[in-house]
């Protein structure tokens, strides 16, 4: 087994001290010891890819700078350094999503990959104009990511799903190559549209037979939908 290591972009502000913030934490003063601008997280970027990391981790949420925005900007400053951009897809249109992939993609050379967030807690998500329940986001997500795999395979797209509809939608280019689809959840709903459509699981630092079970679970799921 081969091991692929990822750092993390801190982009709500960095200090020696944990900062908090995210998936229902409240954002600490800490994180303000070192403000995230571009000059500062691309020192970062750049010593990762230094060092060897394959890429680096960029959150999404209210507590944060924007990822697709901030990770444009620092690919700049580095070379080969991959970004795992956090998206929520509740938030933007898929025909809109994948054609910003696809930029993101001939600009950097191909560094992009994604990091399809379904919803964080139901207070932020409300916040930012998402009312739909936990299952709901996730076969919202499912509709979603149907179309953009569509669009990056150069086709165009006509659905009229439960969330999304979209008619005509195609890209006058795809992305070269196709980012990577990184995706998170634990429950029944989220290990269906992970085996339909990601590339690759994420899971918590869970106990060995938690996770092992998890994994289990992944890959019943994924041979069944071929």
């Amino acid at each position: 087994m081969s091991l692929t290591f990822h750092w993390f972009l801190p982009t709500n502000g960095d200090s020696r001290h944990v900062v908090g913030g995210g998936h229902g934490t409240p954002a600490t003063a800490s994180g303000r010891d070192r403000p995230p601008t571009v000059a500062y997280l691309s020192q970062i970027a750049r010593a990762a890819e230094e060092v060897g990391f394959a890429g680096a981790l960029t959150p999404t949420g209210a507590w944060c700078e924007d990822a697709w925005l901030t990770t444009a900007m620092v690919a700049q400053h580095t070379e080969r350094l991959k970004f795992l951009v956090a998206f929520r897809p509740g938030l933007i249109s898929p025909t809109l999503a994948a054609q910003m992939a696809a930029t993101f993609q001939r600009q950097t050379g191909g560094r992009l990959l994604l990091n399809v967030v379904t919803g964080g807690e139901n207070k932020e998500q409300r916040a930012f104009g998402d009312f739909l329940d936990k299952d709901g986001r996730y076969r919202r997500t499912g509709e979603f990511l149907q179309v953009v795999r569509e669009l990056w395979r150069g086709r165009t797209v006509d659905l009229h799903g439960e969330h999304v509809r979209v008619e005509d939608a195609a890209l006058a280019r795809v992305p070269d190559p196709v980012p990577e689809v990184y995706f998170g959840g634990s429950s029944p709903i989220a290990g269906e549209i992970a085996a339909r459509h990601a590339d690759v699981y994420l899971t918590w630092g869970e106990p060995p037979a938690q996770v092992a079970e998890k994994i289990a679970r992944l890959r019943s799921l994924a041979a069944a939908q071929g």
